[in-house]
């Protein structure tokens, strides 16, 4: 195969393996798609040494593996943080699960989009002080003082102030770090 064949079948398969990657990060994927990053890597080394004439080809090839590379460092650090039991998403997921399983027994079906009332109030509420308290270790704040109670007390001080600006009590949190501190900021939920 000629370099511009090989390039756009990179540029398929690179895009192939982060999608499958982050199905896995969710759960989608049981497996972690090896082989398809082994045939990703088998494609950039086949051209590692050859020199590449064409400035387009060349500059694309690059591209591609700058790309593959920051991707993979991402990768190995959430499966690391996967094995150490501190990644978010898997913990968020775990404890939907859980809330789950516990509720099935009984017969009762188990919520859609997050439950209702209460229930889906308190997966939210775990979830935005989940990510609020990563964000403040990543950020190298204390962590020693923040609880689950505090962050909801926070949220319901704020909230009648944010119904009014917002014109809407369907309203969704998430955490933002500006400037080196994580904040909770809140939109409208669509």
């Amino acid at each position: 195969m000629a370099i511009a064949e090989d390039l756009i079948l990179l540029e398929r398969l690179l895009e192939d393996l982060i999608i499958r990657y982050e199905q896995y990060f969710i759960g989608l994927e049981k497996r972690e798609p090896l082989q398809l990053l082994s045939d990703v890597e088998k494609m950039v080394r086949r051209y590692t040494g050859t020199p590449i004439t064409n400035t387009m080809h060349k500059h694309k090839y690059t591209m591609m593996v700058a790309r593959l590379n920051s991707y993979r460092e991402h990768w190995n650090r959430v499966l690391r943080l996967i094995e150490e039991g501190r990644y978010s998403r898997d913990r968020f997921i775990r404890d939907l699960h859980q809330r789950q399983n516990a509720a099935g027994p009984r017969g009762e079906n188990p919520p859609q989009h997050g439950g209702t009332g209460q229930q889906a109030h308190d997966i939210d509420l775990d979830r935005i002080y989940h990510e609020y308290r990563e964000a403040r270790r990543s950020c190298n704040l204390p962590v020693d003082n923040l609880s689950p109670e505090l962050l909801s007390a926070a949220i319901k001080k704020k909230k009648p102030g944010l119904v009014a600006r917002l014109g809407t009590e369907e309203l969704v949190f998430r955490v933002v770090v500006e400037n080196g501190k994580p904040k909770i900021k809140a939109s409208h939920r669509k």
